[in-house]
């Protein structure tokens, strides 16, 4: 496994005089940034009854249209470079706040089964975000010198777990354990545990704790284009990161 890297280390697109992002990309990967996203990563992603939402792409399609679109576009390159897991939470039977669904863990060349399972994915149920992040650290080895979680969200957590007494925890027993949040067209609210947590109010989810608490980075998204570029700077490295976009759609 390779080191953990920092939140200023994480790939950002540069140029070099007039040259374009393509060989800017790979003078980043010649100077050292590609082995950075090479370790085994779990996806946490939000099939929750808001992903059925219309409207605020202004199209009148929900948003998983969008979040399948990105993960078809991204997935194929990232997974040539690294083990990848995915668990989905919301739809299920039984109890609303139990339907966690571990798909797989980290996985070679698992962008097959990433993007099936998305497409196949019809949105339901409730958020129960904190238990589907915690549920992922348990799939990575808790042995590797580093690891990555990339939770993709629209909403809060609505199951009563509190994000950010996870991230405290998982930044004291898992330090080599980095947790990315994308906040995937994300409406402002106010949930009851920010009065414990002052500093992730104003419209910002809770869910941001995560990710500051562990090195990550929260990143906002509201377009097909901005999740894309999302997914790439947090599952992928400096090449992925600066490569020009291919929409699906």
């Amino acid at each position: 496994m390779v080191a953990r890297f920092s939140r200023s280390q994480l790939a950002r697109p540069f140029r070099v005089g007039g040259v374009g992002l393509w060989l800017s990309a790979a003078l980043a990967g010649a100077l050292g940034a590609g082995p950075q996203c090479t370790e085994d990563a779990m996806i946490v992603f939000d099939g929750s009854g808001s992903m059925s939402e219309m409207g605020f792409n202004h199209l009148d399609e929900p948003r998983i249209f969008d979040a399948r679109r990105a993960m078809r576009q991204v997935m194929p390159d990232i997974a040539l470079h690294r083990r990848l897991g995915l668990i989905i939470y919301g739809p299920g039977q039984g109890g609303a706040c139990e339907n966690i669904d571990l798909r797989f863990p980290p996985l070679p060349r698992a962008d097959g089964p990433i993007i099936e399972a998305v497409d196949g994915l019809e949105p339901d149920g409730r958020t129960p975000l904190t238990e589907a992040v915690r549920q992922a650290a348990g799939a990575l080895d808790p042995a590797a010198q580093s690891s990555t979680i990339v939770l993709v969200t629209d909403g809060k957590e609505t199951c009563g777990g509190a994000p950010c007494a996870l991230a405290a925890q998982l930044a004291a027993e898992r330090p080599g354990l980095t947790v990315h949040v994308i906040g995937f067209k994300m409406r402002g609210d106010y949930f009851s545990w920010d009065r414990q947590d002052p500093g992730y109010t104003d419209g910002q989810s809770a869910t941001r704790c995560l990710a500051d608490h562990t090195g990550g980075r929260y990143v906002d998204a509201e377009t097909l284009d901005e999740l894309v570029a999302a997914l790439r700077e947090t599952l992928g490295c400096a090449l992925f990161s600066a490569r020009p976009s291919n929409p699906v759609r």
